[in-house]
């Protein structure tokens, strides 16, 4: 397996880019307590993107883990979880807003601290979206990677202080031609008061599409009948 790419991001941080189908990303946390906010989208036409209601009822789930996939608003995958050490990944809790950060963290700002003001995740994906030709419309719920939360018999959403280790792994498997839009910004039920200094490292390798004995496309009969979509797409658009 050739590694293509390496990418640390900050805490804070924020991160765009197109990777093509066939492609494993492998997100490392480097310390424990770790959040990754990310957004996907069709890479050649923006206006299919992650669907969060869909890819939850399709799979009987509220979270995501190896074997789940990542459908988009058309019923197609636009990735897949081929690996992951920690078995749980919120999809419900969405990301942060300026006005949240402000009160949980103290107010900071670019102009007083520079590159070490505490981001949000709203602003982060908002300028992220605009450089590559899209905007808040545009925004939709997001996937928050190495984080737990599950909500009660009453309907509360709990966050699981201490579900991250460090080091902890998840990978996904492009089944399209994808953007990519990362924040590392915290989990906006995180109860902690003191704003997460956790570093994620992104690592690109090269790979291939499912195949039709995959463990992804077998997991649910949802998940081959997403697939069978994408496949076709991609029969056809070479024709």
């Amino acid at each position: 397996m050739e590694k293509l790419w390496s990418k640390t991001l900050n805490p804070g941080g924020k991160w765009s880019g197109t990777i093509s189908r066939g492609k494993l990303i492998r997100f490392t946390a480097l310390d424990e307590g770790a959040n990754l906010s990310l957004l996907l989208y069709n890479a050649r036409d923006l206006s299919e993107r992650y669907n969060m209601p869909d890819t939850l009822k399709a799979q009987y789930t509220s979270y995501l883990t190896k074997g789940n996939v990542l459908m988009s608003d058309n019923g197609r995958v636009l990735a897949s979880i081929v690996d992951d050490s920690l078995g749980w990944h919120d999809t419900i809790s969405g990301y942060t807003t300026r006005e949240m950060t402000d009160a949980k963290y103290g107010p900071t700002s670019y102009q007083e601290l520079r590159n070490n003001w505490f981001r949000s995740g709203e602003e982060n994906f908002a300028m992220e979206l605009v450089r590559n030709d899209l905007g808040l419309r545009d925004l939709v719920p997001v996937v928050n990677l190495f984080s737990k939360v599950y909500c009660d018999h009453n309907g509360d959403m709990h966050f699981v202080v201490d579900h991250c280790p460090k080091g902890a792994t998840v990978t996904l498997r492009t089944e399209m031609d994808i953007l990519l839009i990362l924040s590392n910004t915290p989990n906006p039920l995180d109860p902690r008061t003191s704003y997460p200094s956790v570093s994620i490292k992104i690592d690109v390798f090269s790979s291939s599409p499912a195949d039709p004995d995959d463990y992804c496309v077998n997991f649910r009969p949802e998940n081959r009948r997403a697939f069978e979509n994408t496949w076709e797409y991609y029969t056809l658009i070479k024709m």
